[in-house]
């Protein structure tokens, strides 16, 4: 197989900025597919559907863009490598309940997503065929950044469904759902990044008229954690959209606020590319 991510570099003059998509690809490998009980509309309602497109223009404006392909029902690459439990692959650890880990156990409506465990040689298929190279790529892309400017910008780009539909990864029945913000900044409770660059995710969410919430009901996963080291030059903000924003979440078809947001999406990479010059970096080698 290919790789299981694209790159797309610049075409403007370069920022530190790297736009990270790790969930709108909804590819599958033939070998993937036989423990898979998920259906169809699941791989889709679950990915970051057309995230990619939305930032289509981030080169445009300096980023360097990587975007995963395969599904997050092969591999979720926002996920550490050890976010596995003993349900979900043979011999794993039995005191970890993850529906939705390394692996997803359910999808996000409950329904079953694998029909047995995985063994651990299949687990391993995909963390060498999809998850390895992926972050290989995302670590080399940070320290590309590191080397020519001092500091890196991940700006990790997700999208939400709209409501909250019986809390998150809980069983059905156990919360009533509850509208989400518009977007929602994950910052590990502002430790990830600058505050001047979470700030500027918030200002520009407001001039739109959008309502913001931090950290609720994502916080930041593997990319946010792993990655976000401000001291080191590193800063990370994983920005979700409510899908309501730009999707007709009921036909999986892009909505009519589509343009708008991918307006909204080059305009914050820009402004995030010049917040970048402002913020502490490494003294050069």
């Amino acid at each position: 197989m290919g790789a299981p991510f694209e790159v797309f570099e610049p075409t403007g003059a370069e920022t530190p900025v790297v736009v990270e998509i790790p969930h709108a690809g909804i590819d599958l490998l033939a070998p993937f597919l036989e423990p898979l009980t998920a259906p169809a509309r699941a791989i889709g309602r679950d990915a970051d559907l057309y995230v990619d497109a939305l930032y289509e223009d981030a080169p445009a404006e300096g980023a360097t863009v990587l975007a995963c392909r395969m599904s997050r029902y092969a591999v979720d690459v926002n996920r550490a490598e050890t976010d596995v439990d003993g349900e979900v692959v043979e011999g794993a650890r039995g005191d970890m309940a993850l529906h939705h880990g390394l692996v997803w156990r359910s999808t996000s409506e409950g329904e079953p997503a694998l029909s047995r465990k995985l063994t651990r040689s299949e687990l391993e298929e995909r963390l060498e065929l999809v998850w390895r190279p992926y972050h290989r790529m995302l670590a080399g892309l940070v320290e590309q950044k590191r080397a020519r400017f001092g500091v890196a910008v991940v700006l990790a780009a997700h999208s939400m469904p709209s409501v909250e539909r019986n809390g998150r990864d809980r069983p059905p029945g156990a919360q009533a759902a509850r509208p989400r913000a518009d977007v929602v900044p994950g910052t590990r409770g502002r430790r990830s990044a600058a505050p001047s660059l979470i700030d500027a995710v918030e200002e520009h969410a407001v001039s739109q008229g959008w309502s913001v919430r931090h950290d609720d009901p994502y916080a930041g996963g593997f990319t946010t954690q792993h990655y976000g080291r401000p001291a080191d030059g590193v800063h990370v903000v994983q920005v979700e959209l409510a899908r309501r924003l730009y999707l007709d979440e009921a036909t999986l078809r892009p909505g009519s606020g589509f343009q708008a947001v991918r307006a909204w999406c080059r305009e914050l990479v820009g402004k995030l590319g010049r917040l970048s010059r402002t913020v502490p970096v490494l003294a050069r080698p």
